[in-house]
This record gives C-alpha cells, sequence and structure tokens, in this order.
C-alpha cells in the first residue's frame, strides 16, 4: 500500500515536471508569438505631429500583429547632444529593436550599435538614408540597418513646379538647420529643381528654434514666399513663421501636412503615419519572423498628394486659383 501511494506521489510529480517544460521560462506558449515581450527603445529628436504621427503608425503594425512590447520611448527634445545617451542607453539595457525617428536618431543609434550589430535599428522620418550615411544604397542596407525615408523622389521637383506656375518670377525664402544633413539635401535639391525656372532664392539658417522667428523677419523685404522644407529644428517654431507669414501677406509653402494644421498654406506631401506603420510591419519581419534588416531595401513613401489649407490661403492674401478645387485635399488649421 505504501509503495503504491509512493509510485502515485511520483506520477503526479512527474505530470507536472512535464506541464512546466512544456512552457518555457520567459513564457513562451505555442499560441501567437509565444508569450514573449519585446522590448523596444524609440528615439526621435524632437516632438512634432510628424514624427509622433510616424511613432504612432509603428506602434499600430506591431500591435496588429500581435507582439507584445514594452517601449523606451525618449525625445532629444532638440538637442542632437542629448542623442548619444539615448542610444548609448538602448544598447546597455540590450533592447530587442531600435526604432529611430528621425535623422540625427538614426545615426546616433547606427554609431551606438557598431559593435552591437545583433541590436537592429529601423528608422523612418529620414529624407535622404544614403547621402546622409545611414546606408550604402537603398538596395544594400547596412549590417544592421534598414527603413523608410520620409520623402518621395518627385516631392520637391513637384513643389517647386507648382510655385513656379503659380508664384512666377518670386524670390524664395528657405529658412532651415545647417547642421541637418537631411535639411541641407533638401535645400540643395530645391535649388537644383529651381535651374531653369523663374525663381530666385534667399537662405537664412539657424542654430536653434529660438531663431526661426527672427530669420522669417529678416527675410520679410527680400522675398515673396517662404518655403520650409522638413527641418526638424524650424517645423517645432512653425508658428513663428506662421505668424510673420499671416501678418506681412506672404505664402507659406510647407514640407508636409501636419506644418499645414499649424498654418501652412501648401505641400506635396506623405502620409507619417503610413510611412511609420510600414516601418513597424519591417520591425514585425525581424521581430516575428527572424528576418534580417539585410534583405530588406530602403523603401520610399508611396505616393505624394498636393494639400492645401484654404484658411491659410486667405490669411496670407493669396489669390485663390480655381484649379486647386480638382487637384488638391484640403486641410484645416487646427484650433
Amino acid at each position: 500500500m505504501k509503495r503504491g501511494l509512493q509510485v502515485l506521489v511520483i506520477g503526479i510529480i512527474s505530470l507536472v515536471v512535464l506541464a512546466a517544460c512544456g512552457s518555457s521560462s520567459n513564457g513562451d506558449s505555442s499560441d501567437g508569438d509565444g508569450g514573449k515581450t519585446y522590448k523596444i527603445g524609440a528615439s526621435q529628436i524632437v516632438e512634432h505631429p510628424s514624427l509622433d504621427k510616424a511613432f504612432e503608425g509603428f506602434k499600430a503594425a506591431l500591435e496588429e500583429a500581435g507582439l507584445d512590447v514594452e517601449y523606451d520611448y525618449q525625445s532629444a527634445q532638440g538637442d542632437q547632444n542629448n542623442l548619444k545617451p539615448i542610444s548609448d542607453g538602448f544598447v546597455a539595457d540590450n533592447v530587442d529593436l531600435i526604432f529611430a525617428n528621425s535623422t540625427p536618431a538614426a545615426l546616433s543609434a547606427l554609431e551606438a550599435t557598431k559593435d552591437a550589430t545583433d541590436i537592429p535599428v529601423l528608422f523612418t522620418s529620414v529624407t535622404d538614408a544614403v547621402e546622409s550615411g545611414i546606408v550604402e544604397a537603398m538596395d544594400k542596407p547596412g549590417e544592421n540597418i534598414t527603413g523608410v525615408v520620409d520623402l518621395h523622389p518627385d516631392a520637391i521637383q513637384e513643389t517647386v513646379k507648382f510655385i513656379d506656375t503659380y508664384f512666377p518670377d518670386a524670390s524664395v525664402g528657405l529658412i532651415y538647420n545647417a547642421g541637418e544633413s537631411n535639411s541641407v539635401t533638401q535645400i540643395e535639391a530645391v535649388k537644383a529643381a529651381g535651374e531653369g525656372t523663374s525663381l530666385t532664392f534667399e537662405e537664412r539658417t539657424v542654430g536653434n528654434s529660438s531663431e526661426v522667428q527672427q530669420a522669417a523677419q529678416s527675410l520679410v523685404s527680400e522675398v515673396d514666399l517662404f518655403y520650409i522644407v522638413t527641418d526638424n529644428m524650424v517645423v517645432s517654431a512653425l508658428e513663428s513663421v506662421v505668424a510673420v507669414a499671416n501678418e506681412q501677406d506672404i505664402p507659406l509653402v510647407v514640407g508636409e501636412p501636419d506644418s499645414l494644421a499649424k498654418g501652412g498654406f501648401v505641400t506635396f506631401g506623405i502620409d507619417y503615419f503610413t510611412i511609420g506603420k510600414r516601418t513597424g510591419e519591417m520591425a514585425v519581419e525581424i521581430l516575428k519572423d527572424g528576418k534580417s534588416t539585410k534583405d530588406i531595401p530602403v523603401e520610399y513613401p508611396p505616393e505624394i498628394q498636393l494639400f492645401i489649407n484654404k484658411e491659410a490661403a486667405e490669411e496670407q492674401g493669396i489669390e485663390w486659383n480655381a484649379d486647386w478645387d480638382e487637384d488638391a485635399q484640403f486641410v484645416e488649421t487646427a484650433e
């Protein structure tokens, strides 16, 4: 009798042990992604609507894929010096992946992981990944980095064409941070697109967001129109340019639709939520499917669209053209 009881107890213990072995120590199971919780470090140079929407899109893709994710989100608050400790911290914490939202954030993450290439880096809101040195080529991403750029190949060309068509002979004011490589690339592209047109360009560079309004005011007597590209520093202080544009009746052309909600007049833009979501889908391929960044080429946004803010057009004294009623999507100024 005693021996039978011992056998029964041993049998029960064995069943418990086998059941425990069926689940891994980190909570993995046969359902979904095995119950794993991924830790993702997310960094961006500054908080403004476009970058924020890209991050929302990124998170949406991972949520739709059913991944359990813990995010360590950090903003550099417009100061590139803050990015190194942020990126180094992600590496020290051995995160599963870094989401780098903007060119400075991507460059910082790439530098931080040069000796930790087992940590994949996915970027978006980057204008020119090749020229900035993030990747060697669009179809040949680096050892541990890939992503989605935010500049459609035709966006600047179409914008300059729009200005030349509807504001011929205009002197165009450009305000940007010369320390942002993505901004320098865009400014060079704007001037190249302007060759052979009736347009001329006047430039002002800024070192911080507090200088943006002064730069705009200094251009008032020299320009007929402002064109603000997707410069992170200037866009974070765009309201100051809008104020000058409205007061002086100077049309304000911008680089992305979210700047229209702040009071810009027109843009050929992209949807930042969409490019963020596509970057998130890449993250799913890497984390869930085990794909390598090397096998995921850098992508362009799928399409561009003409967006116009009618209220801003009126504020800036712009004569309405009937063509725009057919060609544009309309955005309202945010209250």
